[in-house]
């Protein structure tokens, strides 16, 4: 080979090598950009949502029905992104199945970790929502019963029987009789004092999203501020599972603020019995549940 067409074979080798990074860079954006911000795949861990939702099913989950935002992770990591919303044109309304990120538990001003969680949304900002004998009341209405609902227990919670993991910390309920309490609403005004702030303390450190509430000498600060009052600034959501009975939700951990809303499930795409190993393949692949398989969430 001559010394120019070996020059030109490197050119030629090296274009090419370039033009490959840059297609290549152009579909990992899109893909960023589609599972992001438009729809995403998750799979469910735990019974919360059965029947409505098995164990072991795999949603396509729909990012664009409540409206438009950039991306609030790096996909398949924990690593956060400074997020806000480009479009909105719906809210979530009661009776919806919403998928949105778990805010944390009870005492945690967040999440160690990005996960999703799918539950059905039984109030709104504004609702005063309250558990008789298993009976749901919202506004002082019965609710609608979920077609797929189901209770695990065949008994009910003494009323005055106290969970020790309820929410809001420090007050008496369990899941059978719980509330009533108001689900907060952008604009609302909470009175504070020394006597609840201890029920309200990590709900206003998750809206500054750090450790903002400080108690001393009886007397309130928020943010290095004295304060008696606490001005909230998002709409807010109560989640439960259908699995009422068997289901960690708002009843334990809290409201779901509006800016952790992040769509709703289309239809599953794939099912299998998800608590048998991998190692069992035979099995697992024998588990598959072919007549879940494109069924429509509702």
């Amino acid at each position: 080979m001559k010394k120019n067409e070996f020059v030109q074979a490197r050119i030629f080798t090296w274009r090419n090598f370039r033009n490959a990074i840059k297609e290549y860079g152009k579909l990992v954006l899109i893909l960023f950009i589609v599972t992001s911000s438009l729809i995403q795949g998750s799979r469910v861990p735990t019974p919360s949502m059965e029947t409505t939702i098995m164990t072991g099913d795999y949603l396509m989950n729909n990012k664009l029905a409540y409206g438009l935002t950039t991306p609030r992770n790096i996909p398949f990591t924990d690593i956060a992104l400074p997020f806000f919303q480009i479009l909105k044109w719906n809210d979530p309304e009661r009776g919806d199945i919403v998928v949105f990120e778990f805010p944390g538990n009870r005492d945690e001003i967040k999440n160690s970790k990005i996960e999703s969680y799918v539950k059905r949304c039984v109030a709104v900002a504004g609702d005063t929502l309250e558990i008789k004998n298993k009976i749901l009341y919202v506004n002082g209405k019965e609710a609608p019963i979920p077609h797929h609902v189901q209770y695990a227990r065949n008994y009910i919670y003494p009323k005055d029987f106290s969970e020790q993991e309820i929410f809001p910390r420090g007050t008496k309920g369990n899941a059978d009789y719980y509330g009533p309490i108001i689900v907060p609403k952008k604009g609302d005004v909470i009175n504070l004092s020394p006597e609840n702030i201890g029920q309200w303390e990590i709900f206003i450190d998750r809206e500054y999203g750090k450790d903002v509430v400080m108690v001393n000498d009886g007397k309130i600060f928020i943010d290095g501020k004295e304060s008696t009052q606490y001005k909230v600034t998002d709409d807010y959501y109560f989640m439960l599972g259908d699995n009422r009975d068997n289901s960690l939700d708002c009843r334990y951990w809290g409201f779901v603020p509006g800016r952790k809303v992040i769509g709703s499930p289309l239809f599953v795409y794939w099912s299998w019995n998800s608590d048998i190993p991998l190692s069992d393949l035979f099995g697992l692949v024998s588990s598959i549940r072919l007549d879940r398989i494109g069924k429509i969430v509702y």
